[in-house]
């Protein structure tokens, strides 16, 4: 795994865990921050849990690219939330520099978000397309999901990768594509599960009824646990 090689995954940013209270001292929304490959699903991810969740939970979301709205823009179409609750980033380069290296356009967003709209109990931040590098630094979210997605190749899992192997979540979409473009989802599993030893896995079509619901599931039991510790 990675971690066992710094000199080909170097540690790259030095925040520590945000902290969990607000300046009046309540506690801040959870922090859950979604990466992935280009297409893999990333956005119907974050449409397809404010759907399912928008009624038991606040939530808001920040979607970051590199230079334009576009993902914020197709969430404000399929009207997943109102629109005061998402917000855009620019990155103007790498999506890494935004969601690791220099996360302070990251955190002005979602603390103007609590400012405006809080109080929340879920902030989704998604991460501009980018590759099996992409990881989010600890001082701007609490937990990470990462969508990768059979089409792409059922060798993913084994070419492994930070996002892949670190991740509190990974997310194996378009399963439902599977046999037509010839991706083997045991061969995955079984890399998956070699990369990521205990973190959990999980095989899904968004595009099926239903198919974000072990998500979900996923995320409210982060919501819980993160509501349940004393701030």
């Amino acid at each position: 795994m990675h971690l066992d090689h710094p000199e080909t995954y170097p540690h790259r940013h030095s925040y520590g865990p945000a902290e969990p209270r607000r300046p009046d001292g309540t506690r801040r929304a959870l922090r859950i921050g979604l990466g992935g490959p280009v297409g893999s699903g990333k956005t119907a991810t974050v449409a397809a849990l404010c759907r399912a969740l928008r009624e038991e939970l606040s939530i808001a979301v920040v979607t970051n690219d590199i230079y334009t709205r576009e993902d914020a823009e197709f969430l404000l179409r399929e009207a997943v939330l109102p629109a005061e609750r998402i917000t855009a980033v620019e990155t103007g380069a790498c999506p890494h520099t935004a969601i690791r290296d220099d996360i302070s356009a990251n955190l002005e967003a979602v603390e103007d978000l609590e400012e405006a709209v809080g109080p929340l109990d879920l902030i989704l931040v998604e991460s501009g397309g980018d590759n099996l590098t992409a990881t989010f630094s600890k001082g701007l979210v609490d937990a990470q999901l990462f969508v990768i997605d059979v089409a792409g190749g059922d060798d993913i899992p084994r070419k492994g990768g930070p996002g892949v192997t670190t991740a509190d979540l990974l997310v194996v979409n378009k399963t439902d594509l599977a046999p037509y473009v010839g991706s083997d989802l045991g061969r995955m599993a079984r890399d998956a599960r070699e990369q990521r030893g205990e973190l959990p896995v999980l095989f899904t079509s968004l595009a099926a009824e239903g198919g974000v619901g072990p998500i979900a599931d996923w995320v409210r039991e982060r919501v819980r646990d993160w509501t349940a510790v004393p701030v």
